[in-house]
């Protein structure tokens, strides 16, 4: 009796390895992310000094929205293994422009505020844990402690002008500018941990300064939050942010410093490649 011979089944094709488990299988390899992100501050409040002659700052949502002209931030990283680099940069343009008469139409003045506020991070980090990823095992965390430098840019110009309408012209303006550009070490630590497979708590803190570049010199970050796979590697995060910066020059007469308290909702789309 003939034997038939008995046929192999095809191989099945190998299974897609996720990112992190490849990471995890094969720690000596490349890893990156990206995150654009829009920080909404709910308030916005601070003071700046031009000369020893001080004025206060004190907005809401809608009037930050209102007076924006301009907003880009961005954060990324880069690790080789567990050590790598990570990067945060943002810019903030506020502008207004206000003119108004006095009822009996005798004086018109006018006025005009122009806020640029920058900040721009960059930090040799270390991972403790599981690799960055979109998805993971419930209860996978990671701890990155860095430490760096800080930029930071904070430009203020004001112009006032009252003019009279009658005969004689009356004309008064005064102008004043602060504007400096200053680097502060810089110190810090992001975690996550996973609640289950796509959903992801995380947080975030920082500081800057201990008084190195004047005799008030201090800034820092505080963050908290969830992020939520909506693909294999992407991440949609929604958190709570406060950003504080606190600046004085320390001159007896002529002072010039620079405050702004910032807490409202970030929300950022991340990349994992």
């Amino acid at each position: 009796m003939e034997t038939q011979p008995i046929e192999e089944a095809p191989a099945e094709s190998p299974m897609p390895v996720p990112e992190q488990a490849r990471i995890e299988a094969d720690p000596k390899v490349w890893a990156s992310t990206v995150e654009l992100y829009g920080f909404l501050p709910i308030r916005l409040t601070g003071t700046t000094t031009i000369r020893g002659f001080s004025a206060d700052t004190d907005l809401d949502l809608g009037d930050l929205i209102s007076r924006l002209q301009w907003a880009t931030s961005a954060r990324g990283s880069v690790e080789y293994g567990r050590i790598g680099l990570l990067t945060d940069l943002s810019y903030a343009r506020v502008g207004d422009q206000t003119t108004r008469t006095t009822s009996r139409g005798r004086f018109t003045g006018q006025g005009s505020l122009t806020a640029i506020q920058g900040m721009y991070d960059l930090a040799l980090r270390y991972r403790f844990g599981a690799p960055e990823s979109a998805i993971g095992k419930p209860g996978a965390y990671s701890v990155i402690p860095y430490a760096g430098i800080r930029l930071l840019q904070a430009n203020l110009d004001v112009s006032a002008q009252v003019r009279g309408n009658g005969d004689r012209g009356l004309r008064v303006e005064r102008e004043g500018s602060f504007g400096r550009t200053w680097v502060q070490p810089l110190v810090g630590t992001q975690a996550t941990v996973f609640l289950s497979p796509k959903l992801r708590a995380f947080a975030r803190a920082d500081v800057g300064g201990w008084g190195l570049s004047g005799a008030r010199d201090l800034s820092g970050n505080a963050q908290v939050g969830l992020g939520y796979a909506v693909g294999n590697n992407t991440d949609l995060n929604v958190s709570w942010r406060y950003l504080g910066i606190d600046y004085d020059n320390g001159a007896s007469s002529r002072a010039s410093g620079y405050t702004s308290y910032q807490n409202g909702v970030e929300v950022g789309l991340k990349f994992f490649f």
